[in-house]
């Protein structure tokens, strides 16, 4: 009876083989992604995306800091629309600080995709440095 049953399951077997059933337990190959960590085992869950935001904040900061000690030594004051003096460091401040409300604001009553408040994050900062 055995045999039979076996005789039996193994021309199915096969087939699924064939079929590609073959693979149904194997993990599957992933390709890139925003959200899985970069060094699963790191006390820090740093995605590509945590890592950019990171690395576009201390360049921007590098940049204004190169731009203030070569280019412009005695900081580039002026009195914008808030009636605030302020310096090239003081308005990417405004435009970080900015920036980080208005993407809190949108997750917070909208929620994703998160597109338009990039859009109005880059529109905010054009305008800080424009007339803050």
């Amino acid at each position: 009876m055995r045999a039979l049953i076996l005789m039996l399951l193994t021309p199915g077997m096969a087939a699924a083989q064939q079929a590609g059933w073959g693979n149904v337990g194997q993990p599957e190959e992933k390709g890139f992604s925003w959200t899985d960590p970069l060094w699963p085992d790191f006390w820090m869950a740093w995605t590509p995306a945590t890592l950019a935001v990171f690395i576009g904040i201390f360049s921007a900061i590098a940049v204004i800091g190169l731009m203030e000690g070569f280019k412009y030594k005695d900081g580039l004051e002026r009195k914008g629309v808030l009636g605030l003096t302020t310096t090239l460091g003081d308005r990417l401040f405004i435009t970080l600080l900015g920036s980080v409300y208005i993407f809190l604001a949108w997750l917070g009553f909208i929620g994703q995709p998160i597109w338009t408040p990039l859009a109005l994050a880059i529109a905010w900062g054009i305008f800080t440095f424009w007339k803050v």
